[in-house]
């Protein structure tokens, strides 16, 4: 008898997966078990750019003598491939911030009247940042401004995008020095294009120099553009209770499933689904009321800012709809599955296309206009009342559901630790020179269905990490499955953390993993590390800091470019799986050697878990000698303490100890 596979480190998940198969249904597991790759492409090593090919370079001597019908050889193919694969996920990250940064220009003019702004402080910090006036001007103005200024950066020809003085100086000097300080951020995805059509770019290095360019138009420049206009328009989060899992979703309410990464329709569905009218609507269709769930990135928009449930991330959606609970799902752009179109066929769901940019075959297009924002909201919500009473009795209904805090904006981050008036990282910088906490990882990226099970390489890593006194911050589908798995709760840290980790979590009331946003949010990462390096103590750079960034399942081109704008920021950047330029050993030595040479961070593909973490620790610890600081001793903080489960120390007589638990 075979023995079973499992899917899913995602308790839920994998039951639906299981009654999936037992239905004859098929999902995307299903799916990549039985659609195998193409090894050539793969590896980089298959050219497809022009018609004189697809030119498939392979054999034993492939690296030195194998070439295409032009004379490409397989480095430069390699790294070719590899650019257009960090322009794309530039180009996704930056028309997203393209629509927030207009979205913001029509709440300024009255154009859009369903939005405000709200963070009028970070308006006033972006304003800063621009040159825009603030003294004696009316939000409204300011807004304005600042909107037409950022997206004068998308079209910018000359120059330096605004954003990268916000980088340390030391790490802005780097990239003058070597020449990749974007100019513009569509300049910068027009000429990767350019570069990598035929005949035009034939040197591997150069090739790859460029990437690290565009891919901080991502990272300084279109991530950061939408975190900070998501935040102006919608609030800045802070730290929210909620829960994770497939299992929130409810028989007894019309069940509305908002998917993708754009927040503003997210929003303003939030908004209109607490209305009366729409409750009562509900009601009168045989509902007790409507529950609105996260799927993605767009989960994590809502999660983060009003404490919307999350179903989890991308290799979720399919799951979602053959609960047979969902009323409709909610799509806009990217990490969307054409799939769940055609497993709604199966069930009641409605899937409804909401951007002009991503439409699906066999879904409802309902086109969003942020000038009559909430009556499209409203148009969707009664869509999917409607649709209650269809719920057949097909599906598998799980109830189980996971805590989670989320909401660490890195403005709180810098508020926890010294409140309003003594807001700073130097608690933070202390506790790792004095080796409390090691050194930090972000966990960050997709979920891919090749990779053993959905999150167990997530979930893995996470708690190694906190084990070994290294906190851990994360978004995207990387949150999602520490969400599901339990992970994001301060309990998390008496259970799970390392004893110096511990002692911050529990004097400052944080997990040790600490939930930052969508995928765009990766921006605040790059604030973070640029606030501690400036603090002082750990060097001068985010190159000097005891840290790595992961993405232990990527799957998407943004993915590539979020890590190589890691990377060019100075951080020692792992992917997990397999490598798209594993055919060249010449473009892996250039990610590596050459890259951490010029800029200081460098990117490596391992498949294997334990040497991802083996490798991520080794660096943390070669980064702490480097600034002299006190060698990490497993166990040296807190070893003469016995800890209490949240149980126990609610059952104490003296309630105003809450941290005593020496015995």
């Amino acid at each position: 008898m075979a023995e079973k596979v499992i899917k899913s480190a995602d308790k839920v998940a994998e039951e639906i997966i299981e009654w999936a198969e037992a239905h004859g249904l098929e999902t995307a597991f299903d799916r990549a078990e039985r659609l195998k790759p193409c090894p050539i492409g793969h590896s980089g090593a298959c050219c497809k750019i022009c018609f004189m090919g697809p030119c498939r370079l392979v054999g034993q001597d492939a690296e030195e003598k194998a070439v295409g019908t032009c004379g490409a050889t397989l480095p430069v193919v390699a790294a070719r491939n590899f650019l257009r694969m960090v322009a794309a996920g530039t180009a996704a990250h930056s028309d997203h911030a393209r629509d927030m940064a207009y979205t913001l220009l029509e709440a300024a003019t009255g154009e859009a009247p369903d939005f405000q702004i709200k963070d009028v402080q970070k308006l006033h910090k972006l304003a800063d940042i621009l040159e825009v006036p603030t003294e004696g001007r009316t939000k409204e103005d300011i807004a304005r401004d600042v909107a037409e200024k950022l997206i004068t950066q998308f079209g910018q020809q000359k120059g330096e995008v605004s954003f990268i003085k916000r980088a340390p100086k030391k790490r802005q000097e780097v990239w003058r020095k070597w020449g990749i300080v974007p100019r513009g951020i569509d300049r910068e995805v027009v000429e990767a294009m350019h570069r990598t059509n035929m005949g035009v770019d034939q040197d591997p290095d150069n090739l790859l120099m460029n990437a690290l360019k565009v891919s901080l138009a991502d990272g300084w420049a279109g991530s950061m553009i939408s975190t900070d206009v998501t935040d102006i328009l919608f609030g800045t989060p802070r730290p929210r209770r909620s829960q994770a899992s497939i299992g929130i979703l409810k028989e007894d309410e019309v069940n509305v499933v908002v998917h993708g990464h754009e927040p503003s329709l997210a929003e303003m569905i939030v908004e209109v689904s607490q209305e009366s009218e729409i409750i009562e609507y509900a009601k009168k269709n045989g509902a007790n009321g409507i529950n609105l769930v996260g799927m993605c990135c767009t989960a994590n928009e809502v999660l983060m800012r009003h404490g919307i449930p999350t179903a989890g991330g991308f290799l979720n959606q399919e799951l979602a709809i053959m609960t047979g609970l969902a009323e409709a799902i909610m799509v806009d752009v990217q990490c969307i599955m054409p799939a769940i179109a055609q497993a709604a066929k199966k069930f009641h769901t409605k899937v409804i296309t909401t951007s002009h940019k991503g439409k699906m075959i066999d879904a409802i297009h309902i086109q969003y206009d942020e000038h009559r924002a909430k009556e499209v909201a409203r148009q969707i919500l009664r869509l999917a009342i409607d649709n209650y009473k269809n719920r057949t009795t097909e599906g598998e209904r799980v109830h189980e559901t996971s805590p989670v805090i989320a909401g660490f904006s890195h403005e709180y981050i810098d508020y926890m630790q010294g409140g309003r008036f003594r807001a700073s990282f130097r608690p933070l910088n202390d506790a790792i020179m004095a080796g409390r906490i090691r050194g930090v990882a972000g966990i960050v990226g997709c979920n891919n269905p090749r990779i053993a099970a959905q999150d167990s390489v997530h979930d893995y890593l996470a708690i190694e990490f906190i084990k070994n006194d290294v906190l851990v911050v994360t978004t995207g589908c990387g949150a999602a499955a520490c969400a599901k798995a339990g992970f994001m709760t301060p309990e998390t840290a008496l259970e799970m953390a390392g004893p110096g980790l511990r002692e911050v979590c529990e004097a400052i009331g944080i997990p040790p993993i600490l939930h930052l946003g969508a995928c765009v949010d990766n921006s605040r990462i790059l604030t973070v590390a640029t606030q501690m390096a400036e603090e002082g103590g750990l060097g001068e750079d985010i190159a000097d800091l005891p840290a790595v960034g992961i993405a232990p399942e990527w799957m998407s081109e943004k993915a590539l470019a979020i890590g190589c704008y890691f990377v060019a920021s100075g951080v020692y950047t792992i992917f997990g799986s397999e490598s798209p330029v594993e055919a060249s050993s010449e473009v892996k030595r250039i990610m590596t050697e050459v890259w951490e040479e010029r800029v200081g961070g460098k990117l490596e593909f391992i498949p294997d878990p334990e040497e991802i973490l083996k490798k991520s620790l080794e660096h943390i610890d070669k980064k702490r000698d480097a600034l002299k600081l006190r060698k990490y001793e497993p166990g040296r903080f807190g070893v003469e303490r016995k800890l209490l489960s949240m149980a126990d120390r609610r059952k104490l007589e003296s309630p105003a100890r809450p941290h005593e638990g020496v015995k």
